[in-house]
């Protein structure tokens, strides 16, 4: 199942294949898929792609002055946000018309001739879509983006009854850890020895006493040495973050290493 760093490697795929090119026509939906209709259509348009979490999101923004050009008496569309959700097997790709690949339920075709498209791609068919979407609100913050806030968020709703599931499970809740899924989970468990079943908020427990020590430190440090502050605090948060991972650094630092192994793959 594609997790956060997927989701993120797909969206700078999108971003990659669809630099420059110009798209043009409806949003075309495959007849099986059970997804939604994109009501989109516009004569010249670009594709970008952003992702969070499990999510990843397409704009598709008229080029200004096209469509009215081209006869349109109503002007240009307006621009339309699409959040994709790959399920089980969901994932994008490029490929001239004639080449479509078997499951490409929703596809995006070229202005230029022949025609290219891009396509989102689903063998079973988990994958959802929303036309004029935005990223769930019961998801939390982006592990990977958004550490700080996805840190705060799992801490301070400890007493949430979320946390008294095994540590295995409350991973894989999207509200506290979203784009945490099965492989991270297993390497993270993994890397510090922690028993699978063992009730979340007792791993957590402890990590929020060390937020508040480590603040009150650093509150400290900055009366002490102010003009040494910001450089020294810097360092040493990079250093302490490397040396002592602790379970919601490691949500954070696993998938940026996936990250950084799919961009050398891709090379």
């Amino acid at each position: 199942m594609p997790e956060g760093p997927e989701l993120h490697m797909a969206s700078r795929y999108v971003n990659r294949v669809c630099a420059g090119v110009v798209f043009s026509g409806a949003v075309e939906k495959s007849e099986v898929s059970k997804n939604p209709e994109v009501p989109f259509a516009s004569e010249a348009y670009r594709i970008s792609a952003t992702s969070r979490g499990k999510e990843m999101r397409l704009t598709l923004t008229p080029i200004e002055g096209e469509d009215s050009k081209d006869g349109g008496e109503t002007g240009d569309p307006q621009p339309m946000d699409v959040v994709f959700r790959f399920g089980m097997s969901g994932f994008f790709r490029f490929t001239p018309e004639d080449e479509l690949p078997k499951h490409a339920h929703l596809r995006f075709y070229t202005r230029e001739r022949p025609r290219q498209a891009l396509s989102f791609v689903d063998i079973r068919r988990f994958g959802t879509w929303e036309p004029n979407g935005n990223w769930q609100p019961e998801r939390g913050p982006c592990i990977m983006f958004e550490y700080h806030s996805f840190r705060e968020n799992v801490l301070l709703n400890l007493l949430d009854r979320a946390f008294d599931r095994p540590i295995c499970e409350a991973l894989l809740n999207q509200k506290y850890f979203n784009g945490i899924g099965n492989y991270l989970r297993a390497e993270i468990l993994y890397r510090l020895k922690i028993p699978p079943f063992v009730k979340a908020r007792t791993v957590l427990d402890g990590l929020l006493l060390k937020d508040h020590a480590e603040k009150n430190a650093k509150r400290a440090k900055e009366e002490s040495t102010p003009v040494q502050v910001s450089e020294m605090s810097l360092s040493k948060k990079v250093k302490v973050k490397r040396e002592t991972p602790d379970l919601l650094s490691l949500c954070h630092t696993v998938p940026l290493e996936v990250l950084q192994l799919g961009t050398i793959l891709t090379v």
